[in-house]
């Protein structure tokens, strides 16, 4: 089976049920693929510090909702990252 890694570029609340959700609509969205997927909370501090660094190892990204973000900044920064590489990318 295919596995393929999402990056979520925001910062997570557990008190935000869309942030709760969002792993389960990659993981429901997997299973009707047929796909493994692995995905990971990629902080917008993370990205604004260290910059696309953290981003480069994931197939697709993801800019979370729930904004606003600690770091605008770093979600710009990832949206950037997408578009200029040809990175599959899901806004919400």
């Amino acid at each position: 089976m295919r596995r393929t890694r999402i990056g979520i570029v925001g910062d997570y609340g557990p008190g935000y049920v869309s942030h709760r959700e969002t792993g389960a609509a990659i993981e429901e969205s997997a299973r009707r693929l047929g796909i493994d997927v692995d995905y990971e909370w990629v902080s917008t501090d993370l990205v604004e510090a260290e910059g696309t660094g953290a981003l480069e190892t994931f197939d697709g990204l993801w800019a979370a909702p729930g904004a606003p973000y600690r770091s605008l900044q770093g979600g710009l920064t990832g949206i950037r990252f997408a578009r200029e590489r040809g990175v599959p990318f899901v806004g919400t």
